[in-house]
């Protein structure tokens, strides 16, 4: 079967109606087709997946195209399933595009983006055929992800800034993802590599490897904002999420996956993934900010507004806004930090809902100061002892910068 030319937008209103009405239909939670680099030796093995467009609990009348596309092709979707995953056909395209007729003059425009992409497939179409390098990817629900196609849909989600960090399951994607060799944009087996050696190197053929991960770099999959900077590629994990203003320096900088910014932020430091850092804030030339498995107890950290984290200082509890961490020292769950009775009036200031007993000494651990603001963490150079004072200090970024 086919689905007949639609002639009229109030005619597509009624087709999706109809196929949404349909026993069994399910919306889905997101979904976008695909190219999928596969395996050099294993065509089996999908390397990558990648996405010129992705929905994201949105667009469910292009989502009932694609689905009755699909099922006017021979497929059959299961809609109680968490994942669904297929082949692009010919006779898929066809059908979808016969769907989306109405809009095909007027798909230029961001509004049809998903008509934009059909109309290239049926492009692609006339010149060759699909074969298997085109899957098309449906989530019913945020749950594990059971293949490399879902994963990069969820990477792409957090990086596009259409799901919040932390929001999204992506339980097992190391065991989905496979290890490979990253020349530019282009992933190759490590098995065949191997086996190729010989020729490839012998024939000036072998590829300048860039790096070998199960992630991609963020920018070969993501085009940031205007005025967002990321001066080495290598910094930016894919899955990472920068908001328009950050800037990513060179050298000690790395931003992992489900990590990033909330804000326009100047990045030195490392922030390891599960971290998120707040508008305003300045994370200096090396400074760490630990990862669920990195010594948080697996307890993420979230840095706020107009934090200044010093060179090399080690944050491993969440901050609250305008904090400092003074260079070099460590402020992790179990450190020990002194306040005067005096210092910490102040800072209760600023923490007007910590109901807190004030002596003459005060001694806490460090994850007992988790969220508060307007801390400066200092370490006495006479005894060692690290102390915390009332930040005074006010961190702005430079402006012309971000």
């Amino acid at each position: 079967m086919a689905i007949e030319r639609i002639e009229s937008k109030e005619a597509f209103k009624r087709f999706v109606e109809r196929v949404e009405g349909e026993s069994g239909y399910r919306r889905p939670t997101a979904f976008g087709i695909c190219r999928v680099d596969r395996g050099q030796k294993n065509r089996d093995k999908i390397l990558q997946a990648i996405f010129p467009l992705i929905n994201w609990n949105e667009n469910y009348g292009s989502a009932a195209v694609l689905a009755a596309a699909l099922r006017e092709s021979g497929e059959r979707i299961d809609f109680s399933a968490t994942e669904q995953v297929f082949d692009v056909t010919d006779a898929m395209v066809v059908n979808a595009l016969a769907a989306f007729h109405p809009f095909v003059a007027e798909a230029a425009g961001e509004a049809h983006r998903n008509v934009q992409v059909i109309k290239e497939l049926a492009r692609i179409v006339e010149c060759e055929e699909l074969e298997d390098n085109f899957r098309i990817v449906f989530l019913f629900e945020d749950a594990a992800p059971g293949s490399v196609e879902a994963v990069y849909l969820k990477l792409y989600a957090l990086s596009l800034g259409k799901a919040e960090l932390r929001s999204v399951d992506l339980s097992g994607a190391f065991g989905i993802l496979h290890n490979v060799a990253w020349f530019g944009n282009e992933p190759f087996e490590l098995e065949w590599l191997r086996e190729n050696e010989i020729e490839l190197k012998l024939g000036g053929a072998y590829p300048e490897i860039e790096s070998v991960d199960k992630f991609p770099r963020y920018l070969q999959h993501i085009i940031p904002a205007d005025n967002t900077r990321i001066l080495d590629s290598a910094k930016v994990r894919m899955g990472a999420q920068l908001h328009p203003g950050t800037t990513v320096m060179p050298g000690a900088s790395y931003i992992n996956f489900n990590a990033g910014t909330t804000g326009p932020v100047m990045v030195e430091g490392r922030i390891s993934s599960s971290a998120i850092v707040g508008p305003g804030s300045d994370v200096g030339g090396g400074a760490s900010i630990l990862g669920v498995l990195s010594g948080t107890n697996g307890n993420p950290v979230t840095i706020g507004q107009n934090v200044l984290l010093g060179a090399n200082s080690v944050t491993g509890i969440p901050l609250g806004d305008g904090c400092i961490v003074d260079a070099g020292i460590a402020i992790l769950e179990g450190t020990k930090v002194a306040i005067s009775r005096a210092e910490l009036e102040k800072i209760k200031e600023v923490n007007p809902l910590w109901d807190v007993k004030v002596e003459e000494e005060n001694i806490f651990k460090g994850v007992e100061l988790a969220g508060k603001n307007g801390i400066h963490f200092r370490q006495n150079s006479m005894t060692g002892q690290i102390v915390a004072l009332r930040s005074r200090r006010e961190v702005t970024l430079n402006v012309e910068l971000h």
